[in-house]
């Protein structure tokens, strides 16, 4: 009699016999195990299943709809085989290195049921059977150790909540010594492995009795608390901002956090430093990055070229003629200036005729002989420099050859100051985008007598990352800039450009003109704002303007929550553009539901991701804001292939964690982007998110068509509001002192 199905969490024990899927990445496994009653098909994360496993496993029964009744393990247990029969077929799945068919029989024929035993304690006694020497001997049971290291892991784990994918990562990090690293210290999971967090840790942590008090648990809050602040774009916070966070967070006093912070800066776990009258704690790595960011660019732009042994005027005639163009007299500076500066700051408006510039400047450097490479932040905004360029450019990741460990998800750049860029000029455009570590990453790649050429708008959001760093290189007045303000004749016939300067000036953009590319949809309610966003990108904007609302409308919002927010927005727009269907498989995860040919963007840098685009080239690295759909979701194998652009990637479900639904992004994914048409929300929300500088960048994004839909006040109030959310930062200062 098999066991009553019920969705309630049950246990099944019995024997694998048959392992049908087995992915080594994840531990994602689909196997069928004989039980007392009944041949059971099992899937879930079982680290180093092998068939003639003995297992427990709790769970639920499910039913899969190609594939049929299916047992879901949510945590699992080995027990090590008793009977010889089980023994032999354990020993002969090929998990323990060393040990084939014929190996085991022997070693079962000598031992019997003390084999595993002999393989544990004593395996040097394997070396009395012929054909296995000591040193094999020994090899075999440093290969059963590790199998047993990571099953008591994967169990230990599992008793604090922790599932079997990420116990073996734990178990890869520290070894055999894992639960013991973890007994003494648990918040080091936090810090050192992948995918976990202090919240988990600390979960850990108090399962385990841990005071609540303890030096180690504040410590680590203190840690969280500066690497989410991080998240916020600072590099560091004031002293007391970090101790009441910390005290907030974990609900301690001010004293002993404060005894915390002390003794990590003590041992150097925590950095300060006095800044403009500030207290500044930092993360190491973030006060390493900042400081040898100031150091580079200061060297860098020390250098000035001369130019006395070539006819300026005769060069700049030439491009312009071939080019096409007429330089306007900033334009023509800000040329000049790529020539005599070592590094130097173009920056300005949409239409003020930043991707001129870069063009003449190529022409120029190319006719003097100079080698130029052209970079960006992200692939989209790459992809755009080469089409406007004319030749390649690559992000910046690529550019300094960007590699990974793939357990450790770290990255390194080939390029740096033992192998720099072979270049004579960089231009960086999109600088607005470009965090701290990513600039020191650079400047570590650039050699001093290299031209830096940074190209950006200084008045949309800043980086994703953290640091201000265009902006604090412009204030710093360390680095040459050339400010581009005037609009050009075929830019002022656009109502996007010249609203956007409008907005930036702090006057309300004109809409609805006739032949015009900006409108207004006034409503007042949520319901009538989404419904009326819902319309036009399924109806209104296809049918005008022939725009396809997957790859060419997208819906920018200022929030994630709320009636006009991310979330509320992508469940309508979902179900109207692409709505369920016998044909399209889905995956429900997170509560989001993904479905085939969904619209999704990346949320996280994964430079562990692999890739292949239609030509057959292959590489690694999906980045924060790339936007793809889904093309396939393999239920079998949990898998989920998406298509960015030209480059096809494909990922676990639990990779899904890095993916969200794209119909509608907030303005700060949207950086870097361009989109034919721009669909914006006007609802009320947080006014620290309703500012200037955030409505600019939305409208910024839109290459043909903006529409506005909802409230006017709130749109007069978004303009009037200057105020922006304050990143702590302390580039500016240091370029202003080591200068």
């Amino acid at each position: 009699m098999s066991i009553e199905r019920t969705d309630e969490k049950q246990t099944l024990k019995g024997v694998v016999e048959d392992i049908v899927y087995y992915n080594s990445e994840n531990c994602y496994a689909v196997c069928y195990v004989q039980t007392e009653t009944e041949y059971a098909a099992v899937v879930g994360y079982l680290p180093y299943i092998c068939e003639g496993d003995s297992i427990t496993v709790t769970g639920s029964w499910t039913r899969h709809a190609e594939y049929g009744e299916q047992f879901k393990a949510e945590f699992y247990e080995k027990n090590m085989p008793k009977q010889k029969e089980d023994i032999l077929k354990y020993l002969s799945s090929g998990i323990i290195k060393g040990i084939r068919r014929a190996t085991a029989e022997k070693i079962v024929d000598c031992f019997g049921e003390n084999a595993l035993d002999v393989i544990a304690n004593s395996p040097e006694e394997l070396s009395s059977i012929k054909g296995i020497s000591r040193d094999k001997a020994i090899m075999i049971g440093e290969s059963y150790a590790k199998q047993i290291g990571v099953r008591d892991t994967v169990i230990f784990l599992q008793k604090y909540g922790l599932p079997p994918s990420l116990a073996v990562k734990v178990y890869k990090h520290y070894g055999a010594a894992a639960t013991d690293v973890i007994k003494q210290n648990p918040y080091l999971l936090s810090r050192e492995v992948y995918g976990i967090g202090f919240k988990t840790a600390d979960k850990i942590a108090m399962s385990m009795g841990f005071e609540p008090n303890s030096q180690l648990r504040i410590q680590a809050a203190a840690e969280y608390v500066l690497w989410d602040g991080a998240l916020s774009g600072h590099t560091f916070l004031p002293r007391h901002e970090l101790a009441e966070r910390t005290c907030r967070l974990i609900g301690v006093e001010g004293e002993e956090c404060e005894t915390a912070i002390s003794s990590m800066l003590f041992s150097n776990n925590l950095i300060a430093e006095r800044l403009d009258e500030t207290d500044a704690v930092y993360q190491p790595s973030l006060h390493y990055a900042e400081v040898q960011t100031a150091l580079r660019l200061c060297k860098i732009a020390r250098v000035n070229f001369i130019q006395s042994d070539i006819d300026i005027d005769k060069i700049m005639s030439e491009t312009q003629s071939c080019l096409g163009i007429t330089l306007a007299e900033n334009q023509r500076e800000a040329v000049l200036a790529s020539l005599k500066n070592g590094a130097l700051v173009i920056t300005g408006g949409p239409g003020t005729g930043k991707t001129t510039i870069i063009r003449a400047i190529i022409d120029v450097m190319e006719r003097l002989g100079k080698s130029v490479a052209l970079t960006a932040p992200t692939g989209r905004a790459a992809k755009r420099m080469s089409e406007m360029c004319g030749m390649e450019a690559k992000t910046i990741h690529r550019l300094l050859e960007v590699n990974f460990s793939e357990d450790e998800y770290k990255m390194s750049f080939a390029r740096n100051e033992d192998n720099p860029l072979e270049c004579d000029v960089v231009i960086v455009d999109e600088m607005s985008m470009v965090d701290i570590m990513l600039m020191y990453s650079l400047l570590k790649a650039v050699k001093t007598g290299t031209r830096l050429i940074m190209v950006g708008d200084s008045d949309q959001l800043p980086s994703v990352g953290a640091g201000n760093v265009l902006r604090d290189i412009i204030t710093s007045d360390r680095v040459y800039v050339v400010r581009l303000t005037e609009i050009f004749r075929q830019a002022k016939e656009s109502m996007i450009v010249v609203n956007a300067h409008r907005i930036n000036r702090g006057e309300y953009p004109t809409a609805n003109r006739r032949e015009s590319d900006f409108f207004f949809m006034r409503r007042e309610s949520g319901q009538e704002i989404t419904e009326s966003i819902v319309d036009l990108c399924k109806n209104r904007l296809p049918t005008v303007y022939g725009y396809d609302p997957i790859v060419q409308i997208q819906v920018l919002t200022p929030t994630r929550k709320g009636p006009t927010g991310v979330i509320a927005l992508n469940e309508r727009l979902q179900k109207a553009l692409n709505p369920p269907a016998k044909s399209k498989r889905e995956k429900i995860y997170r509560g989001v539901t993904f479905r085939e040919g969904d619209k999704v963007m990346q949320i996280k840098n994964n430079y562990a991701t692999e890739w292949e685009r239609t030509d057959g080239e292959t590489g690694s690295g999906v980045f924060n804001g790339d936007v793809g759909y889904i093309e396939k979701i393999d239920p079998s194998e949990e898998t989920v292939t998406i298509v960015f652009d030209d480059k096809k990637a494909v990922y676990d479900f639990s990779g899904l964690e890095e993916i969200d639904l794209a119909y509608a992004v907030t303005v700060h994914k949207s950086q870097g982007s361009e989109f034919d048409a721009v669909v914006i929300p006007m609802y009320p929300a947080a006014p620290m998110l309703m500012n200037r500088n955030l409505l600019y960048t939305a409208v910024t994004r839109a290459k043909k068509l903006v529409v506005v839909v909802g409230r006017e006040s709130v749109l007069q109030s978004m303009v009037n509001n200057v105020s922006e959310h304050k990143r702590y930062s302390g580039l500016q200062s240091r370029l202003r002192d080591y200068v």
